[in-house]
């Protein structure tokens, strides 16, 4: 059936406004009103999807010059900066219409960005994540990249209440183009790390990728660092394999920081594939890359690990890789701290073979590596042949030396090198003194350890806990525990805490005094003040109570100290069984040593000195079968 002349009126009508309408939409970017918004089968991109008062009515074709004109004049005035003048201009004119006006107008990005931010500060206006993004998209359009990290750095900095996805969501509103998105939110990224974020850094690195966006290696490696710094080491296990999944080829810097990082946490086993893989990508390692496996391995010395760090220097060497001096002075400290002074002189002959000069460093290490050896006249030779090739000790040196004087007891000696240091023009540390005073407390030169603690308050030397410690320790090991006590308010006094040392001290001084009951009272202060109670505060008060023949005491003590979740170790069980043994209580202390067995503990040479005098040599045989022979056989 033919349509009627009143339908055609009708649907001409409707035509008439559709074509107004997509007009509008297209010069201004955005439709006349809210409702126009649904109007059926009209696929209408639109970049800003907030509603918005309009600059003109979009009915009305006849006021387009002269808002054509009004944005001209407010660009001028952006322009030249007249901001009064533009304030007046806004009078009749929205300031967030004025900037969607702005960026459908073509006008240049970085004047857009000078109105977004002098709105912002002056105007008060918190202008949408989506118009940022806009803002954002524009810049990366006209390569604007240095203008885009400022304002990104200012708008991490101040803006706290966006989270990273609604930021996400607002740029993929605002723009269609990976390539200015990536960018975009590779400098986000770079912003949040800047301004230490590194969380919202971290959830921008996951985000990127559902997005589908490709970063830089530059930011990557920036996150990898700042998650190494906080010890987040299984964050950047993820990165790392994130970005080769993603196709972010890592450099020599991403495979350094990975690999220093997993190190630092004893990953050694893992840090040692990833320069594997750094091999398989024909990145080749540096001395860097060595010198930070050549540490992992020097720091787990202990555990057999000196001779794997020895291995990665030969292949360091093997691969054309010339050590530098960081490299000698990281095995030579390691193989000191080993107990091995004879491996880390073959090194430091080494170093001096390769013509790599040692420093002040390299001698420290040696030094205190012979000290602790006792190899006294080895480690002055050693200083001797340091100041004669031209470097000055400093502190370190003589705090290594007078340590190694002070534990053989040549404590006069230690006090002429003390007396050196203010020759050589080097002032004393708080451990150069705590080093000497804890020599005279443990020879009972008590005068000498005050007067010294008084010379060092005349120096501007303030004592830490350590000094108060050493001195508390002489004063308890001399009976003087009233005077241990006060030292200990004077302690706090001086707006220092008591910590885990100072309570064992005063605890073992008490018990040692028959005060069991005086030690218990310092066990729940150290619960009060937040100290956490180690193996030697609960042994060494369980000893008081054996001592005493309180053994009920003792095992709650036991008790308490599993509910701390602290298990009995070796000398828990040798307190026990001694005291269980003095009591005359044989079979009970026999039990106890087969508890100690079943448990895993291997006894010690004091176990053994124990079961001998206090069982066997009063004619009681333990029932422990295939331990008999290590008992009876041990000296």
């Amino acid at each position: 059936m033919a349509p009627t002349s009143s339908q055609v009126r009708f649907f001409s009508s409707i035509n008439h406004r559709l074509h107004l309408q997509k007009r509008a939409v297209l010069f201004w970017g955005f439709p006349s009103s809210s409702k126009d918004l649904e109007i059926p089968n009209e696929n209408i991109f639109l970049r800003n999807k907030e509603g918005l008062r309009p600059f003109c009515s979009a009915d009305s074709i006849l006021c387009s010059a002269d808002s054509i004109q009004d944005i001209s004049f407010a660009t001028e005035l952006i322009r030249m900066q007249h901001w009064s003048k533009l304030k007046t201009h806004l009078k009749t004119t929205n300031p967030t219409t004025l900037l969607l006006q702005l960026f459908n107008s073509d006008a240049d990005p970085v004047l857009i960005l000078r109105y977004f931010c002098w709105s912002t500060k002056e105007l008060r206006i918190s202008h949408s994540l989506v118009l940022t993004g806009r803002l954002l998209d524009a810049l990366a359009a006209a390569k604007e990249y240095p203008k885009m990290r400022s304002f990104l750095h200012k708008f991490v900095k101040n803006e706290s209440f966006s989270s990273v996805s609604s930021v996400f969501h607002a740029l993929s509103m605002s723009s269609d183009s990976l390539c200015h998105n990536s960018i975009i939110i590779d400098m986000l990224m770079l912003a949040y790390l800047k301004n230490m974020k590194t969380h919202m850094g971290f959830e921008a690195f996951k985000r990127a990728g559902d997005y589908g966006l490709k970063l830089s290696v530059l930011s990557c490696n920036q996150l990898l660092s700042a998650l190494v710094k906080e010890g987040k080491v299984e964050d950047v296990e993820y990165v790392y394999k994130d970005m080769r999944r993603r196709r972010i080829e890592p450099n020599l810097i991403s495979f350094n920081i990975v690999i220093n990082g997993l190190c630092k946490v004893g990953k050694l086993n893992k840090a040692s594939d990833v320069m594997e893989d750094m091999k398989s990508m024909a990145v080749l390692p540096n001395v860097v890359t060595y010198n930070t496996l050549i540490d992992g391995y020097c720091k787990k010395g202990r555990i057999g690990k000196m001779y794997k760090a020895d291995a990665v220097f030969r292949e360091m060497l093997e691969n054309g890789i010339f050590p530098n001096e960081m490299t000698f002075n990281i095995l030579i400290d390691g193989f000191c701290k080993d107990e091995n002074v004879s491996a880390a002189m073959k090194v430091f002959e080494e170093m001096e073979t390769r013509g790599v000069k040692a420093g002040v460093i390299t001698y420290n290490s040696l030094i205190n590596g012979l000290c602790r050896y006792g190899k006294l006249d080895e480690a002055t030779g050693l200083r001797d042949e340091m100041m004669a090739s031209g470097l000055k000790p400093n502190v370190v040196t003589y705090n290594a030396l007078i340590n190694g004087f002070c534990k053989k007891k040549m404590v006069d000696k230690a006090r002429e090198l003390f007396n050196d240091i203010a020759e050589q023009g080097l002032s004393p540390s708080v451990i150069t003194y705590n080093t000497l005073i804890d020599a005279y407390c443990k020879e009972g030169r008590m005068e000498d350890a005050f007067a010294l603690r008084n010379s060092m308050l005349d120096r501007g030397v303030l004592p830490d806990v350590s000094t108060y410690n050493c001195l508390i320790a002489g004063l308890c090991r001399k009976g003087n525990i009233k005077g241990a006590r006060d030292l200990t308010n004077d302690l706090i006094n001086n707006g220092l805490t008591a910590d885990l040392v100072t309570y064992n001290i005063l605890i073992g001084a008490l018990c040692k005094d028959g005060q069991s009951k005086m030690a218990v009272r310092l066990l729940d202060e150290m619960f009060k003040v937040g100290l956490s109670p180690s193996h030697v505060t609960y042994n060494t008060l369980m000893d008081g109570y054996c001592s005493k023949g309180n053994l009920v005491a003792a095992l709650n003590l036991r008790k308490q100290m599993e509910k701390e979740k602290k298990r009995p170790n070796i000398v828990t069980y040798n307190v026990l069984i001694k005291g269980f043994c003095q009591k005359g209580k044989l079979k009970d202390a026999n039990m106890l040593l087969n508890e100690m067995l079943e448990k895993g503990l291997i006894p010690n040479q004091t176990t053994y000195l124990i079961v001998r005098a206090e069982m066997m040599e009063k004619g009681f045989v333990p029932d422990i079968e295939g331990h008999m022979y290590n008992i009876s056989g041990s000296s």
